[in-house]
């Protein structure tokens, strides 16, 4: 085919200098039929072969199309590349051509076997109020000082794009139940269907299809609620990709910096505070904010029941010689004198209460991992003063004292140098036992004020805080108006021994 110049030059010599074909033909050294050709027609450039030969690669079409088809029924991240093709022949059957053959051949067989790994979608428009999506995520956060790893659960709103966003130790189903009951609440009521992924702690066994053997609990949760729940097919998240992409904008925009919270539920307060600064978020496909939108989708929301889902576990451990029950691999301590009974315990999401019949005994933060022993110094106290040399080794006071105020550190020293170690140990463990009582802020300060006061006794700071909780009209006299004893003059004592 003629380039543009000569294509232009043929047709300006014919129609306005008038050249005949064979004058033409004669000058530029093309056919006469080719010089017809470019009068007749537009400029069309060059065409593309309708069939590409590989002169090389002819002899091994046939293998890669068979390597190609037998990927089918592989693994999608276990199947053959261009460049792994490219290796094996070179490697198996003495291929001698180029990479980029090959690399030509497979796109278009890829292409034609239906190989290519690229979806169409088709573009949806959600009902108002009709679906919402579940999912959770890993991140991080600073808790108490120490970095952990939080999982982070996410509910979104197909029509209305409202999400709610809250953290949790774990995945377990527990905290699956909470964050739906978390997110109903949020939103105001529950959407008439959710949609997941195959979840262990709703999913027990997945068919082929649609079909799901669905936990016996779950099932209860989802009928207490009356939502309809729908499961993605196994590895298809993109079903559910609004909350997939829910997921990594909570992780770059509401967890970045890394943030650091008192506790759990401090961060989740500050989640649900950037949950709701998005409702004045407008996406790039609706006109109207996501709070404007959301006000519509509200009314088509099932009521929330007038109480929530009882979610707790029981269990009935027996109390060991050391005074821990062991809940879900976990040690939680009751009072010594409940050691080796059997006991009952209810586990809330957050937290374990021990019950002895009707009575509560003891109550702990819930632990998650496994082996972790989670003790209350009140538990063992009277054990302890009966024993007081265990004192320094016992595992409740050990973990207590790192988080002591340097006031009992120094009233403990007092109290030793004073009484001596077994009745000074003694009588700050008295002390120590006032917490049941009296507020933590309360007994720092009456030990200050008996450390000012030089006291050397429990007694002192009993007083002082009884002294301080009292109601009454006469002011009680400040510990440094105490009478104290006068130094004894000893030098009396040289004079009785000269006299004898």
């Amino acid at each position: 085919m003629l380039k543009v110049d000569q294509y232009s030059y043929v047709r300006t010599a014919h129609r306005v200098y008038r050249k005949t074909i064979r004058e033409i033909a004669r000058e530029t050294g093309h056919s006469k039929n080719t010089i017809k050709k470019v009068i007749r027609d537009e400029y069309s450039g060059y065409k593309s072969r309708t069939r590409q030969p590989y002169p090389v690669l002819g002899l091994y079409v046939n293998i890669i199309d068979k390597w190609l088809t037998n990927d089918k029924t592989q693994p999608k991240k276990q199947r053959h590349t261009a460049v792994r093709i490219y290796r094996r022949l070179k490697q198996e059957h003495g291929f001698s051509g180029a990479e980029t053959t090959v690399r030509k051949y497979v796109k278009e067989a890829k292409l034609r076997l239906g190989l290519c790994g690229r979806q169409a979608f088709i573009p949806c428009e959600p009902a108002i109020g009709g679906e919402a999506e579940v999912d959770w995520g890993t991140c991080y956060a600073i808790i108490g000082g120490l970095s952990v790893k939080l999982k982070l659960f996410c509910m979104r709103s197909k029509y209305s794009g409202k999400h709610f966003v809250c953290c949790y130790p774990c995945e377990r189903q527990q905290a699956f139940f909470d964050g739906h009951m978390q997110a109903f609440s949020f939103f105001g009521g529950v959407f008439p269907v959710l949609i997941y992924d195959n979840l262990t702690t709703a999913v027990q066994r997945v068919y082929r299809g649609k079909k799901r053997d669905l936990q016996q609990s779950y099932e209860k949760f989802v009928a207490y609620y009356n939502f309809t729940p729908r499961f993605c097919n196994p590895g298809a998240g993109h079903e559910k990709g609004g909350v997939e992409g829910l997921v990594g904008y909570a992780r770059r925009n509401y967890m970045v910096p890394v943030p650091e919270a008192a506790s759990i539920h401090a961060l989740n307060e500050r989640l649900l505070e950037e949950c709701v600064s998005y409702g004045d978020h407008r996406m790039a496909t609706r006109e109207q904010c996501v709070n404007e939108l959301y006000e519509t989708e509200k009314s088509h929301l099932i009521v929330l029941p007038a109480v929530g889902f009882s979610n707790i576990e029981l269990c009935s451990p027996k109390v060991d010689k050391f005074a821990t029950a062991i809940i879900d691999k976990n040690h939680y301590s009751v009072p010594t004198r409940y050691s080796h009974v059997k006991v009952k315990a209810i586990l809330y999401v957050d937290q374990v209460c021990i019950y002895y019949g009707s009575k509560r005994i003891a109550a702990h933060k819930r632990l998650y991992n496994n082996n972790q022993w989670c003790l209350d110094p009140q538990h063992y106290l009277e054990l302890i003063r009966q024993r007081p040399q265990s004192f320094d080794t016992a595992r409740p006071i050990v973990e207590w004292r790192k988080s002591w105020p340097i006031c009992l550190e120094e009233l403990f020293d007092r109290f030793c140098r004073k009484q001596g170690g077994t009745k000074g140990t003694k009588d700050f463990i008295s002390v120590l036992m006032l917490y049941k009582q009296f507020s933590a802020n309360d007994i720092e300060a009456a030990v200050t004020l008996a450390l000012t006061a030089d006291a050397g006794s429990s007694a002192a700071v009993q007083y002082i805080l009884c002294s301080a909780s009292r109601s009454c009209d006469q002011p009680v006299a400040p510990v440094d108006n105490w009478p104290r004893l006068v130094p004894s003059d000893v030098s009396v004592y040289r004079q009785i021994g000269g006299d004898i």
